[in-house]
């Protein structure tokens, strides 16, 4: 089903989750394809912007998406104090913890809980991060994916170093909201049909 939007579909996403975990990280490799070494602390919130083209799966015409990424500090003052404005009118989640940082996993259900009493319910996805650190893990995926259970939620394995499965993360998120979008105006269409007069 086609999706009529005008000219794009905008949507704003959030990366959310305790510092250092790689937001920035997986933010440069999906909108400049590029990594650094160095840590710089996020002030507030950095937002960037990516296009990006997704198709009909039943071979209409593409949504034309303008994301704008949020990359939302992760110290635990700046969440409280601002988080309405950061998380109002957000359509998507990427919640991002550390493979090597068991706390961060813990973390992230808190950043959850704060987003669902702005935002109510919208689509999430984690991203398992530095997953190129194999010898250094201190997540299990059936933790993960445990925690993730609680929001009705998928994860992935991510590496900002090594591009693993950045693209999808992003790609996922944005295809279960068009597919949500595609669906409610689907319901709409349907609902607002006459019903047919017994003769």
């Amino acid at each position: 089903m086609s999706l009529d939007y005008g000219n794009r579909l905008k949507l704003k996403i959030c990366l959310v989750g305790d510092g250092a975990v790689g937001k920035t990280s997986l933010v440069r490799k999906f909108v400049f394809d590029e990594f650094s070494e160095k840590y710089l602390t996020t002030i507030g919130t950095k937002i960037s912007k990516r296009e990006m083209t997704m198709p009909d799966p039943d071979g209409g015409v593409g949504v034309d998406i303008d994301m704008a990424i949020w990359d939302i500090i992760g110290q635990h003052g700046f969440r409280r104090l601002l988080q309405e404005a950061y998380f109002f009118g957000v359509d998507g989640i990427i919640a991002v913890c550390d493979m090597t940082r068991e706390e961060t996993l813990s973390g992230l259900e808190d950043w959850l809980q704060r987003v669902e009493e702005v935002a109510g319910t919208v689509p999430i996805i984690a991203a398992a991060n530095k997953s190129d650190l194999q010898t250094h893990r201190n997540i299990e995926e059936p933790d993960l994916r445990e925690m993730m259970k609680k929001f009705n939620a998928e994860f992935l394995l991510t590496s900002a170093k090594t591009g693993e499965n950045v693209e999808k993360l992003f790609d996922y998120l944005a295809n279960v909201i068009v597919e949500q979008r595609r669906a409610r105006k689907k319901e709409g269409a349907l609902s607002s049909r006459p019903e047919a007069k017994e003769t």
